[in-house]
């Protein structure tokens, strides 16, 4: 499965909100540097989606607020 997510960084409270079927907004407390937000993220919807972490990878827009995301199941 692919979506579209919209990543909030220096968030207060980490939390994923669904936007759409295939939309999704993350916030995370890591900073955009250094590969953490995105290392947050993939934590985040890991966990969200019940998968192993491995089952969760960016396709696009690693260095990018949006990014697509595939979660293997």
């Amino acid at each position: 499965m692919k979506i579209k997510v919209f990543v909030k960084p220096n968030s207060k409270h980490p939390r994923v909100e669904r936007i759409s079927t295939s939309e999704y907004r993350v916030y995370v407390h890591a900073p955009p540097t250094e590969g953490k937000a995105n290392e947050a993220v993939i934590l985040l919807l890991s966990e969200f989606f019940s998968v192993p972490k491995s089952f969760v990878s960016i396709r696009s827009g690693a260095h990018s607020k949006i990014k697509i995301i595939e979660i293997r199941s």
